[in-house]
């Protein structure tokens, strides 16, 4: 704790009145400041014990002493304010410029704008900028870099641009991390152009780009999809002597995982090792999935093994990755058997690791199995999400089990739970592949007075449910209903459709709409091709429909 400054224990010692006054009064600062080092805990327990900073100045009765203090000084005043938990720093600020007749110097003014924008006040910041302006404090870049730093994580990005032309028309020269900031930020908001448009402004006006500024952009890349302009930054960053770290490999490796360039990934691994850069755990759970990815189970095993070699335990994360793997690769079995050994060595399991198993049973078609995991994760406290209940919905509607399904539903809608349009489209469907067209009609019809409006795959749904009826009209009326709406068919609309006609031997009306779905870029699917091809080996179609859908 640090000691209290010589002028507050006079001001302490006036306004306590304690039987220690002669005696303290006697003694040298050394030794006062000694002794109240011992019982610092006890004022800060006075403090504390207070309701605001203005009754904390009437505790210890600094203001009508006299007592100015100094810049030190009135730095620990703001930090007791701090450690009382009040950080109410206009009156603060008051207090040091009106009450302790000081103007507050830079040191102060820094710390409270900081203080204000940790506090998400912004225009009281602002606002105080202009007044040190107004009594002749001039700013510096350290004053601006909190505001900058929360216009930026507010998402606005476009005021924090103005705020660094306005530093410069104030003749303040920003710093490495102003650019920073909003590089970083301009990143996130996907203005890669204009974070490239900094980066080259600061490097023009002599401000040396340092490891941050490069791992923004190069994430900010990654993220777009654009790796191959990450992977030059990463070069360009090697090249003028700016050592990537992990966090500037990691977002690559990433990157390249997910855009399937696992051998680039495992040579940017490679490399990082080489330039002595340790990996973490987000690397091995980036390159992990990679290989789970393209079904390399044993390399994405000894990969883990090599991980654990170099202290890492693996994290729920990097569980959730194998499981996968082996659910992908329809190993469900050895999936659950990681799942059990994973929940012995106390990682506990999340949604996101139900949902992986549920799905994975569903489409092995053991369902029992599959609403077995559902009831553990409720009896365990893992919340289903809507995702969870998309899954189980799906594979009992594939499996047949329609009626266990609604029921399913029904407990959804009695639990207030916001169901998405993805939801009832899983039930339309089973009521389709059940032959129930009219139910599925009915709740079709009744999506716009539950709020929620279909979506492309919803009307394909309904569409092919109607002509699997043979209602082919109320299809083609449906069909038109969707541009309406504003929904626009997809390629599987139209070939549903054709489908349908050519079945019925209406060629007029399937080349009507092969002409259409040309125009709006769709081609036939392999199953309308194989119904042309059926009908003109069987001699109900000659080869000039064939050449149509070419």
């Amino acid at each position: 704790m640090p000691a209290l400054p010589p002028k507050w224990i006079d001001s302490f010692i006036h306004y306590n009145r304690t039987d220690l006054y002669p005696v303290l009064m006697a003694a040298d600062y050394l030794i006062i400041n000694s002794l109240l080092d011992l019982c610092f805990q006890t004022i800060a327990d006075s403090i504390t014990a207070c309701q605001s900073p203005r009754q904390i100045r009437s505790k210890f009765g600094i203001v009508s002493s006299g007592f100015t203090p100094d810049e030190k000084e009135a730095v620990w005043i703001r930090n007791a304010w701090a450690e009382a938990g009040d950080d109410d720093n206009d009156i603060l600020f008051d207090g040091i410029r009106l009450d302790m007749k000081v103007i507050p110097n830079l040191i102060i003014l820094n710390t409270i704008v900081n203080g204000l924008c940790l506090q998400d006040r912004l225009s009281e910041a602002m606002s105080l900028i202009d007044l040190m302006l107004a009594n002749g404090c001039q700013p510096d870049a350290v004053t601006y870099g909190p505001v900058l730093n929360r216009m930026c994580k507010s998402g606005n990005t476009a005021s924090a641009l103005d705020l660094l032309r306005k530093m410069e028309l104030r003749k303040i020269k920003p710093q490495v991390v102003t650019y920073n900031i909003i590089i970083d930020s301009l990143c996130k908001d996907g203005s890669l152009e204009d974070a490239l448009c900094l980066f080259n402004e600061m490097e023009t006006k002599g401000i040396k780009a340092n490891v941050i500024t490069y791992t923004s952009l190069i994430g900010g890349f990654c993220s777009a999809g654009r790796w191959d302009d990450g992977a030059q930054l990463l070069r360009d960053m090697i090249t003028r002597g700016v050592t990537p770290n992990v966090v500037t490999f990691n977002a690559l490796i990433d990157s390249f995982v997910k855009e399937g360039q696992l051998t680039e990934a495992k040579k940017l691994y490679n490399e990082m090792i080489t330039r002595g850069t340790d990996p973490n755990i987000i690397t091995y759970n980036s390159l992990i999935y990679g290989m789970c990815m393209d079904n390399c189970l044993d390399e994405a095993n000894q990969m883990l093994d090599l991980m654990v070699s170099k202290g890492f335990y693996p994290d729920i994360v990097t569980f959730n990755i194998l499981i996968n793997g082996y659910c992908k690769a329809k190993q469900v079995d050895e999936g659950t058997r990681l799942f059990r050994n994973m929940c012995l060595r106390g990682v506990v399991a999340d949604t996101v690791t139900y949902n992986t198993l549920i799905q994975g049973f569903c489409q092995s078609g053991k369902l029992n199995v599959a609403k077995e995991l559902f009831q553990e994760m409720v009896f365990v406290g893992v919340p289903p999400s809507v995702v969870t209940y998309s899954i189980l919905l799906d594979g009992l509607c594939d499996n047949g089990e329609l009626e266990k399904a609604l029921e399913i539903l029904d407990q959804m809608l009695k639990s207030k739970m916001e169901l998405d349009i993805g939801i009832y489209s899983i039930i339309i469907h089973g009521m389709c592949n059940a032959s129930k067209i009219d139910d599925a009609w009915d709740l079709f019809c009744s999506l716009p007075l539950k709020g929620v409006k279909p979506e492309v795959r919803t009307y394909n749904i309904m569409i092919g449910g109607l002509c699997k009826k043979g209602s082919l009209p109320e299809a083609v009326l449906l069909f038109r209903k969707m541009g309406e709406a504003g929904v626009a068919p997809s390629s599987g609309t139209y070939n549903t459709l054709i489908r349908a006609h050519l079945r019925g031997g209406d060629l007029t009306k399937s080349a009507e709409l092969i002409e259409e779905m040309k125009r709006c870029g769709f081609s036939a699917d392999a199953s309308t091709i194989k119904i042309v091809m059926d009908m003109l080996l069987d001699g109900r179609m000659k080869k000039s429909f064939l050449d149509m859908l070419s």
